[in-house]
């Protein structure tokens, strides 16, 4: 918790940094962004996403990957409970944990830059309006999405028997979904989250998949 607070502050900072310093300015002081790529939503949807399923693949590398490893995992499947349980529950707190304090964090950062724009003027275009129900709809929405893909970067920790590649998996997931390649972006695709969805629930399944005739790693 400690952690995610001191995330969401730095992340708070540096986009009102973004927004009203003046540091994505060129030094003519135009702003320095790509097309599309020029609305306040674009770098809190970046930041806070790269951010949080990175911290996600993170926790989830510590507490199921680093357990297996640490063979700690033996002592909790010694436990009268189906290992299925045990592995789901685990996955389980991870994502609300992290789903609340991503919708956490971007409700403090677009009321940080809503307050912001009452007073000063902002290098981006201000693209949303917390009074409209639809924000917050896409909000919970996009936020789902990006903690679940964390299962997806888990089966491959998983299956390659390494902490380090959940994060790296994190960073990969990232890159395709929201990086851009000249004007091309999958970030505003309305395909992409359904597909991403249900590719993080049959990695999530898989990963736990027969776990309870599984040789421990």
């Amino acid at each position: 918790m400690r952690s995610a607070c001191i995330l969401a502050a730095v992340l708070c900072l540096f986009i009102y940094a973004l927004a009203f310093l003046g540091i994505a300015n060129d030094p003519d002081g135009t702003l320095d962004a790509a097309e599309g790529m020029d609305t306040i939503s674009s770098p809190v949807e970046l930041f806070t996403s790269m951010s949080f399923l990175v911290f996600t693949g993170v926790m989830l590398a510590s507490f199921i990957v680093n357990a297996y490893k640490n063979k700690t995992m033996d002592l909790m499947f010694s436990y009268p409970i189906r290992r299925q349980k045990i592995l789901a529950s685990q996955m389980a707190a991870v994502w609300i944990f992290n789903f609340l304090a991503l919708v956490l964090t971007k409700l403090l950062i677009y009321g940080c830059i809503a307050l912001g724009a009452r007073n000063m003027e902002s290098s981006f275009g201000i693209d949303f309006s917390m009074g409209s129900v639809g924000f917050y709809i896409q909000l919970v929405t996009k936020s789902a999405v990006i903690v679940s893909m964390g299962f997806i970067a888990l089966f491959v920790g998983l299956k390659m028997r390494s902490q380090a590649a959940v994060i790296v998996a994190s960073f990969v997931l990232i890159l395709l979904t929201q990086a851009n390649i000249g004007d091309y972006s999958l970030a505003g695709n309305a395909v992409v989250p359904l597909l991403l969805v249900a590719a993080s629930a049959v990695f999530a399944v898989l990963s736990v998949w027969n776990v309870e005739k599984r040789d421990l790693l």
